[in-house]
């Protein structure tokens, strides 16, 4: 779709500002996914957690844990990557 939109500088500015922080907060969440990845291997690894793994991935809608071998991955489930 091509088409042109007016708007003032005012808010040019403002939605420029919240592009930004919405990629800085992009970035802080997949940091966020990655410490808590580590916590959780290092979790599995010191007690038997799967039964809470399962419990937790039967009530969640929106992501998932994944053991790939003593590994935790954080999988969102609209999301695959």
């Amino acid at each position: 779709m091509k088409g042109t939109v007016t708007i003032s500088l005012e808010d040019y500015e403002s939605l420029k500002a919240a592009e930004d922080k919405a990629t800085k907060l992009i970035g802080n969440n997949k940091i966020a996914a990655k410490e808590l990845q580590v916590f959780l291997t290092f979790i599995c690894t010191r007690a038997d957690v799967e039964p809470f793994i399962k419990e937790f991935n039967n009530q969640s809608t929106t992501s998932k844990i994944i053991m790939d071998g003593n590994r935790a991955r954080i999988e969102l489930k609209n999301d695959k990557n």
